[in-house]
């Protein structure tokens, strides 16, 4: 308070411009004039201290507490915000291992579906295999079946042409009789 009652008073004198010295015709100045200004003064500002003089101390302290409150408060708010950083930087840490097995998973699951494409490709493979031996097989079956109709037929005909050159026309009536009987008869 003594710091603002001399304030005050430094500023009342400058502002009720004390009189220099009386120059080049101007009167001197009155000093039991200006003792009333100064103590009309200090009593208004005692006055005004007094009803006001707590309300200011009640504005700035609580002006003080509200700045201090702030502080603690954004304090409060930069830890929570920290915590959540670390709370996201985790979730991204987590959604990095996951993306991971994920793509594990899908490594492993192309690897089964690629045994299964191998494995079903040999199965038609060795089907197609059988199927091949089978019909090489019918083929052989079928070209060896026409290679001894053509020789039976080659030897019907060869022994045809050597039993003519040795049998004589009543033999081979005979021969023939013979042949149809036995048909008949069986």
């Amino acid at each position: 308070m003594g710091a603002l009652f001399a304030a005050t008073l430094i500023v009342t004198l400058y502002l009720t411009g004390v009189p220099a010295l009386a120059e080049d015709g101007h009167e001197a100045p009155r000093w039991d004039d200006f003792a009333w200004r100064i103590l009309n003064i200090i009593i208004f500002v005692g006055i005004l201290w007094y009803f006001a003089g707590k309300l200011a101390v009640n504005f700035f302290r609580g002006r003080r507490r509200t700045i201090s409150d702030t502080l603690a408060n954004l304090e409060q708010r930069r830890a929570d915000a920290g915590k959540e950083l670390s709370a996201v930087e985790e979730r991204i840490a987590s959604l990095t291992t996951e993306c991971e097995a994920i793509l594990e998973q899908g490594r492993q699951q192309a690897e089964l579906l690629k045994a299964g494409i191998v494995a079903d490709a040999q199965r038609q493979a060795e089907q197609i295999l059988a199927h091949a031996r089978l019909t090489a097989e019918n083929e052989g079956r079928a070209v060896m079946a026409q290679v001894r109709a053509v020789m039976a037929d080659e030897i019907v005909d060869a022994a045809e042409k050597a039993l003519r050159a040795k049998l004589n026309a009543a033999e081979h009536e005979k021969l023939i009789v013979n042949s149809l009987n036995k048909v008949v008869l069986h």
